[in-house]
């Protein structure tokens, strides 16, 4: 019988720490959308929709880059450094300043 009372106990507190668990992974991930929105929001408030259609097509090839470029303008919107909305050309000038030039490799044969 006690046996069965301590092996009781220890199914009660492992389904407790689950549900804790649970209950934490759930509010973890409802502060990650909760914080996505508010920077979908951010960011149409400073791109025009081309500029983000752009943004969102690069994401595809180059998710890094994006994230790290939206979190610049984000912090450039939040210091309020951006005046108006960031056209597409804006947005290309800066892109290419921010991705890194590319290296020609030539192989010279002797």
């Amino acid at each position: 019988m006690e046996e069965e009372d301590e092996l009781e106990v220890i199914r009660k507190k492992k389904l407790e720490e689950l549900q804790l668990q649970s209950q934490q992974q759930a509010a973890f991930e409802e502060q990650q959308r909760l914080m996505e929105a508010q920077r979908q929001t951010i960011m149409r408030q400073i791109l025009t929709p081309k500029a983000r259609e752009r943004l969102g097509r690069l994401k595809t090839a180059r998710p890094e880059l994006v994230q790290a470029i939206e979190e610049q303008l984000i912090a450039l919107a939040r210091a309020g450094r951006v005046v108006g909305q960031i056209d597409d050309d804006e947005l290309r000038k800066l892109l290419s300043k921010l991705t890194p030039k590319k290296r020609e490799i030539k192989i010279e044969r002797r």
